[in-house]
């Protein structure tokens, strides 16, 4: 059942001066000139050159550049996504500082202090980051090295991604470097135990099926179901840190196809066949270069109730997440011109 936060909207008060001295505010000019430029293209402009080389390679190349491309391209696959230790984080840091620069970033942290103090209780936090939009690419904010994020959640943040761009040559590497990690339960607990938080969008690839190019002031998100990070985290009594990007729609032009087995497939391989262009109308190539804002609500205080937590405490805070997600929202949506805009809950 889809819900919409224009059915709430009566109920969200305006912002008052006494709250927005407490929002911690962090923005960088916009530079999308040659360098910032070449750093967003090394780290996403991997999806438009191995399919590229993929179909060289099978139909146009001979038979020695054919053997030459297959290799280098098994190497990559056979070399631990890790293997280049502090050489790569380096590299990719140097690629997160650019993007940074290219996409003008701005967050906004409605209670740092709140995020320190669950560092200093030893909790890992979930930041649980919307929308999913062709590519959530903005979860790039979280990056340690960018230090937008107080206290030891960010300086041991992670963003978690579909496992199935760790098993692309190339890609596995530069999403290790700039802090990828696959988003699987196993990736969930074990961060979770060691203290390290993460980010991750729990829409996931459904939300690309549900965009509508007909309806731009509809923000859909795939979340009325999405109940396994809420799961986790009462296990362990883990803070859920609702998070919301603004002015991602439109950094890519994109065709979605359609239909139920379109989802079967998008479900089985991690991510939806699909076809999307960017700056200069490129097919694949990186997005066009506008400002991006990534806003951080409070965290919502979780129980911990160990294993197995009662189906009725899941849905009452998993609803309460999707309140406070809303509520988010519609604290900044005016501000960021998207007063006409409503999210969609499917």
């Amino acid at each position: 059942m889809a819900t919409s936060s224009a059915q709430t909207a009566n109920k969200s008060s305006l912002v008052t001066d006494k709250e927005r001295a407490k929002w911690t505010v962090k923005s960088v000019d916009q530079d999308a000139s040659l360098v910032p430029t070449l750093g967003v293209l090394v780290w996403l402009g991997w999806m438009g050159v191995v399919p590229l080389m993929i179909t060289y390679t099978i139909f146009f190349a001979t038979s020695n550049q054919r053997i030459f491309l297959i290799g280098l391209m098994t190497l990559s696959l056979l070399i631990p996504r890790k293997f280049f230790g502090k050489y790569g984080t380096k590299f990719g840091n140097w690629m997160m500082v650019q993007a940074e620069k290219y996409f003008a970033l701005k967050t906004t942290i409605e209670d740092a202090d709140a995020i320190v103090k669950t560092s200093h209780d030893g909790k890992a936090s979930i930041f649980a980051f919307e929308p999913h939009d062709v590519l959530p690419f903005s979860v790039f904010a979280f990056n340690s090295c960018l230090g937008r994020i107080p206290g030891r959640a960010g300086e041991t943040g992670a963003a978690l991604m579909t496992s199935a761009v760790f098993n692309v040559p190339f890609m596995k590497h530069v999403y290790t470097w700039v802090g990828g990690d696959p988003v699987d339960k196993k990736t969930f607990r074990k961060r979770l135990e060691r203290g390290e938080s993460f980010t991750f969008c729990p829409g996931g690839v459904q939300e690309m099926t549900l965009m509508d190019p007909a309806k731009p002031n509809e923000v859909v998100l795939y979340l009325a179901n999405r109940k396994g990070f809420v799961k986790l985290a009462l296990e362990k009594g883990n803070p859920i840190v609702p998070c919301f990007c603004f002015n991602l729609r439109g950094a890519y032009g994109y065709f979605v196809p359609r239909g139920e087995l379109v989802n079967k497939v998008a479900r089985a391989i991690g991510f939806l066949p699909l076809f999307f262009w960017g700056r200069f109308g490129i097919p694949l190539g990186i997005p066009k270069p506008q400002k991006m804002h990534v806003v951080i609500g409070k965290p919502m205080d979780i129980p911990c109730v160990g294993a197995n937590p009662p189906p009725e405490m899941i849905d009452k805070y998993h609803a309460l997440f999707l309140k406070e997600l809303e509520a988010l929202f519609d604290r900044h949506k005016h501000d960021e011109g998207y007063g006409e805009r409503t999210l969609k809950i499917m």
